[in-house]
């Protein structure tokens, strides 16, 4: 990546500029002729014509990798008559061979007045559908845009919050920030992830790590399910989008440690998205060639402290017990049952030998162990120094992270009482 002092705003490549840069076009033409078992169902549904909810990207995908200007042509006559900036961007960079002049006219005036109004919300998906205009369109308008975007809103506001612990985002719209990270990176070689690199260091493990461990069995496919808020059934659409998430990750850095694990837990083939949804992202983004880490391997605690969560497993079978707290919030998952905990809770949590305190600010417990325990207290004040006593040791302070987390990890000391306070101070 360049220094910053370096960067270029200007878009040279050549279309498609979006998300299949040359590597990932040869991989998919691969995937093509040897009719891979995620190319033969794209083929099926598209070309059987089944009604894809997303059609501009599905038939433009299609035209683009079998080469047939029908399909093509398909998605250019939904794109002319489209209100979906982000659909019509693909559809006008990959269907460029298919294109009358009128049609491309068209359609470049539609993102043109997209970059001519600022933003209806300063949101990802938003800013990612800009990104893409941006991308496409190139020249000056691209160029301004792209810098906006990069200097004004990315690292003026999205990374700072990020890396203070006080940017959210739902899992839906984590498919539009990876989505993000790649229009940027391919079309002007500059990655957004070093503007908060522990975030994206930690944010591999958190992903896997926040699915539930029971699997949801839907007609088409079995489905992990990512952790959310509120009661009912999961949504399957967004379901779908985290696993796209999570391919389009690994596609991003395949060489990453961290991103391998995810690799490992990707290539299942039961996960396969064979539904009219999912399937154009699985055939886009999968790698089935990619070598993963088991993700066994992984701990079974997860603390994000960039963003203030932790979850927790007992193993990483599907009957696993699982705990998230986060944004204030704990959720226990166990016995196939998804349960909301009040943070009044009085009694520790212990899943596989770690243990969670529910905190106060003026608190004891106690450490009983005959080996290396790892406990986390939860519930403090983010960002704040505690004062933190153990028999025979001197007062030490502590600092809580994003989500008012503390973690020790206690050697085998027999029996000891941790006494924890939040000191008095004058306010300046």
């Amino acid at each position: 990546m360049r220094a910053q002092n370096d960067e270029d705003f200007q878009v040279y490549t050549e279309h498609p500029r979006l998300l299949l840069p040359a590597r990932r076009l040869r991989l998919l033409q691969r995937e093509r002729e040897r009719t891979s078992p995620r190319w033969q169902q794209f083929e099926t549904l598209v070309a059987g014509k089944v009604q894809m909810p997303e059609p501009g990207f599905a038939w433009a995908l299609y035209g683009q990798l079998a080469k047939n200007e029908d399909f093509s042509r398909q998605a250019v006559a939904w794109a002319l008559k489209a209100n979906d900036p982000r659909q019509v961007a693909i559809v006008l960079d990959w269907c460029q061979a298919v294109l009358k002049e009128p049609e491309a006219a068209v359609l470049q005036a539609k993102l043109a007045k997209l970059l001519a109004a600022p933003p209806s919300a300063r949101t990802l998906p938003v800013m990612r559908d800009r990104a893409f205009a941006a991308v496409v369109l190139g020249g000056e308008r691209g160029k301004k845009e792209l810098e906006a975007i990069v200097k004004g809103w990315w690292r003026a506001e999205v990374a700072p919050a990020i890396k203070a612990g006080k940017y959210r985002y739902s899992r839906e719209e984590s498919h539009a920030l990876f989505e993000l990270l790649h229009a940027v990176r391919d079309s002007i070689n500059i990655d957004l992830r070093e503007d908060a690199p522990k975030y994206f260091k930690e944010l591999p493990a958190y992903h896997i790590l926040s699915y539930y461990p029971a699997t949801f069995p839907a007609a088409e496919n079995e489905y992990r399910i990512p952790f959310y808020d509120g009661g009912g059934e999961p949504d399957l659409r967004v379901a779908a989008l985290a696993r796209a998430t999570d391919l389009s990750m690994v596609a991003f850095d395949t060489n990453a440690q961290e991103t391998q694990f995810v690799q490992g837990w990707l290539i299942h083939d039961r996960f396969l998205m064979r539904g009219t949804f999912g399937i154009p992202y699985e055939l886009l983004w999968a790698n089935p060639y990619q070598p993963g880490l088991s993700y066994y391997h992984l701990p079974l605690a997860m603390h994000q402290s960039t963003a203030g969560r932790l979850v927790l497993r007992s193993s990483w079978e599907d009957d696993a017990t699982w705990f998230h707290y986060g944004d204030g919030k704990v959720q226990v998952f166990e016995e196939g049952t998804r349960k909301d905990r009040s943070m009044k809770s009085p009694a520790p949590i212990d899943i596989a030998g770690t243990v969670v305190h529910f905190g106060r600010d003026n608190m004891e417990f106690r450490v009983e162990n005959d080996e290396l325990q790892n406990i986390y207290v939860i519930g403090l004040e983010a960002h704040t120094g505690y004062d933190v006593e153990l028999d025979d040791h001197e007062i030490t302070e502590h600092l809580t992270d994003a989500g008012g987390i503390l973690n020790f990890q206690f050697i085998k000391e027999g029996d000891r009482a941790v006494r924890l306070h939040k000191p008095f101070r004058l306010k300046s």
